[in-house]
């Protein structure tokens, strides 16, 4: 795409929004990188030079615009990387930025050597890992002074760095300047009600009623609901407190249509695993979607039946993967409705009591280690609560391969791999298989012909008819899933 710099400043001048994140834009008059969509003057063309990554501009020595704010631009889907390693290592290095983690134990996650990381990832993306980390960091740090009235040193701990000096170096030897000197437009009252809010942006348009219709049939009582059109949830994370405790609050999340982003609001305990939780709502809520790109491949689904397929349908992911793997595994053969419920009783019955403030929200689901370590074990305690044997044989056998990391659960090079793994489980079907690489492992191509709701909308066609069908929607076949659900409603 770089390659051609002409067609990139047509969009620049334009202020194009598809093409936003996708690349940037550094000004070598100002010393200053820019998203397309800034609003300022555009520079002249000889005086322009175009990035894939706000870390390969801030390599070449630019930083970033205070007007259009690069850190808020939307990601890049994962299917836009040549090399599936090397994405799923630049998000797992964006989740983790606030850890010290080395580069041999994210190679290690990935089977690889930190040599071979390094190679993939600097062909890719034309930065080493470590600039990219550094990257995430600063801008994170940008974000939150310029979002929030937390005291410097606080933004320094949550953005990863170790020391406030650290801190204020790098922003002096990258930005040019203090970080006190990008709060000019940060709010000037100091916190009082335990609570930051961060906009994290995505590519228009956005079907925000959709997903958030998802969320809502499935939400499990006590520890998510929807309300006024935000979706609110409780959140923990395990081990993650200075002594090894375990770090727990609530989060929120609402649609800034005027801003093209979701406005994330979290108490205060969340913010030491602040980058987790971010990384962990932009996959939930797909914002690493190209939606322009999506439809045009999918638009020939409108010859089924017209607005089959939507522009700006996201694909839901998820918070808590053990959470939604056991929640699939209820799901099978009962009613969404039912399958809540059932969850709800497991939170109510092994959840964890949480004080968030918020009505409705008073439990964190129990993890798979919990699930495993319940008196009289998990099947006969799953038992008591009305889940059937064979689905809870399923659930403990899900616990243990967390447990055991027999999987990879969260984006992986090669979700195949993993769904045949799944399939191993006793109880565990092509479709619960399909259905969590979809949610959990951010697969795209992910299609359940055998779902009640496929076979529902497009009734006529036998599930193999549908595969068949399928085949033209590759790679994007998890987003056609979604639209045929879509679809259900709109009929309503």
């Amino acid at each position: 795409m770089l390659d051609d710099k002409k067609a990139l400043y047509a969009a620049l001048l334009a202020r194009d929004a598809r093409f936003d994140g996708r690349f940037f834009v550094g000004v070598s008059s100002t010393g200053v990188y820019c998203r397309p969509i800034c609003r300022v003057k555009a520079p002249k063309f000889e005086n322009c030079a175009f990035f894939a990554t706000a870390a390969e501009a801030e390599q070449a020595g630019y930083r970033p615009c205070l007007r259009c704010r690069p850190e808020l631009a939307p990601g890049s889907s994962p299917m836009d990387a040549s090399s599936s390693l090397a994405r799923a290592a630049a998000l797992s290095i964006e989740e983790n930025c606030g850890d010290g983690e080395s580069l041999e134990a994210v190679a290690a996650r990935f089977g690889c050597t930190a040599r071979h990381l390094r190679r993939v990832f600097e062909a890719e993306y034309r930065v080493s890992p470590v600039r990219w980390r550094l990257t995430c960091r600063l801008l994170l740090a940008k974000s939150l002074l310029a979002d929030t009235a937390l005291p410097i040193v606080d933004i320094a701990a949550a953005s990863g760095f170790g020391s406030l000096r650290r801190f204020n170096d790098a922003f002096k030897k990258y930005y040019k300047m203090n970080p006190s000197a990008m709060r000019r437009s940060a709010p000037k009252e100091s916190q009082t009600d335990g609570v930051i809010t961060i906009s994290l942006g995505y590519r228009p348009p956005y079907l925000w009623d959709e997903i958030l219709r998802f969320f809502a049939a499935r939400a499990i009582p006590s520890v998510e609901t929807v309300r006024d059109g935000t979706y609110m949830r409780t959140a923990r994370f395990k081990g993650c407190g200075t002594d090894g405790a375990d770090i727990c609050g609530w989060f929120s999340v609402s649609h800034n249509q005027a801003k093209n982003a979701l406005d994330v609001t979290l108490c205060e305990t969340l913010l030491p695993v602040l980058p987790r939780l971010l990384s962990r709502v932009r996959a939930m809520f797909d914002l690493y979607c190209e939606p322009s790109e999506i439809y045009a491949a999918l638009s020939r689904m409108n010859d089924i039946r017209p607005v089959l397929c939507r522009l700006g349908t996201r694909v839901p992911g998820c918070f808590d993967v053990f959470e939604m793997a056991a929640r699939a595994v209820l799901g099978q053969q009962i009613t969404v409705r039912a399958a809540s419920a059932l969850a709800g009783r497991i939170a109510a019955a092994f959840g964890a009591p949480v004080e968030t403030g918020v009505e409705g929200l008073t439990r964190v689901f129990p993890t798979a280690a919990a699930m495993l370590s319940l008196e009289g074990g998990a099947e006969r305690r799953l038992g008591e609560l009305g889940v059937i044997s064979a689905r809870a044989a399923a659930i403990r056998a899900l616990a243990e391969s967390f447990v055991n990391h027999e999987i990879n659960f969260g984006l992986c090079p090669s979700p195949e791999e993993e769904i045949k793994k799944l399939l191993e489980i006793r109880g565990v079907g092509s479709w619960t298989a399909c259905y969590i690489a979809m949610r959990a492992m951010s697969w795209t191509d992910a299609f359940l012909e055998t779902d009640a709701g496929i076979k529902k909308a497009l009734a006529g066609y036998t599930p193999k008819e549908l595969l068949k069908m399928s085949e033209e929607w590759k790679p994007w076949r998890s987003y056609a899933t979604v639209n045929i659900w879509n679809s259900l409603y709109k009929e309503d």
